[in-house]
């Protein structure tokens, strides 16, 4: 029987990173996959002194088609198989979508929408198989339009209705299936996407280690969704209260001051 592993993507930095580490500290044999390798290798070798599991380092570039085919042939050669997917890679961009660079909008896409949704299905007979879990890190952006940092919002829109289709598809074959919400968290994201944190962010941010944290617990528990921290909580149950309109016109509001 191949040894089972849990695929991490966007592990060189933030939530990912912390990932890598909570995954790996519970016993799971983790494969890496980020543009920078030098961080996979720093990480790996954190690991390894820990003495916990070897990780399988595959320094790959989501934005480009072939990626996915990439990543597959590295576990092949391995001779592992997927238990656990954990899709975390995602980037955003700060400023009005008609304004951005269209080709940058479309490589976000290419990240948070594409690339998930290829290693989401790519590997879900082994998910089944091993009856293991799929993890998809979505936002508290998913919930609501975004003007201001459109694409972005839109994106995670997708990330949070593909992994509830999928949790209706594969739960019954004993998959675990969650999508991860967080609010703001201090990590690169922001830099990235050319946004500085206000007020608002220091209220709502939990630390990238706690997201991971309460990641991996509600993925084993098999919760539909895990919003991390308390204020990100009731954000989804007033949304429902406020006409759509007005949360437009918010969001249009507060986006262009951050400007």
């Amino acid at each position: 029987m191949a040894e089972r592993v849990t695929l991490i993507t966007g592990a060189s930095a933030g939530i990912g990173t912390e990932l890598v580490r909570v995954f790996a500290s519970k016993g799971h044999r983790v494969a890496m996959v980020a543009r920078r390798a030098n961080r996979l290798q720093a990480l790996a070798a954190e690991l390894s002194g820990k003495g916990l599991p070897a990780p399988i380092v595959i320094p790959c570039d989501l934005e480009q088609p072939a990626a996915c085919d990439t990543i597959a042939a590295a576990l092949s050669d391995a001779g592992v198989e997927v238990e656990f997917v954990v899709n975390n890679a995602g980037f955003g961009l700060f400023g009005r979508a008609v304004e951005l660079d269209r080709n940058e909008q479309l490589a976000m896409i290419a990240v948070n929408v594409r690339a998930l949704t290829d290693l989401s299905l790519r590997f879900a007979d082994q998910l089944i198989r091993n009856r293991g879990g799929l993890l998809n890190v979505a936002s508290i952006a998913g919930f609501l339009p975004g003007p201001g940092m459109a694409v972005y919002y839109a994106s995670k829109a997708y990330v949070l209705s593909f992994t509830e289709a999928l949790r209706g598809e594969l739960g019954p074959k004993g998959v675990r299936v969650t999508a991860l919400c967080p609010g703001p968290v201090p990590s690169e994201f922001q830099t990235r996407a050319g946004f500085k944190p206000g007020f608002d962010s220091a209220v709502l941010n939990v630390s990238a280690r706690d997201v991971a944290a309460d990641a991996y617990s509600g993925l084993m528990a098999n919760k539909r969704a895990v919003l991390p921290g308390l204020g990100i909580k009731i954000v989804p149950f007033m949304l429902r209260l406020v006409p759509r309109g007005f949360i437009i016109s918010a969001v249009t509001r507060f986006q262009t001051r951050q400007r």
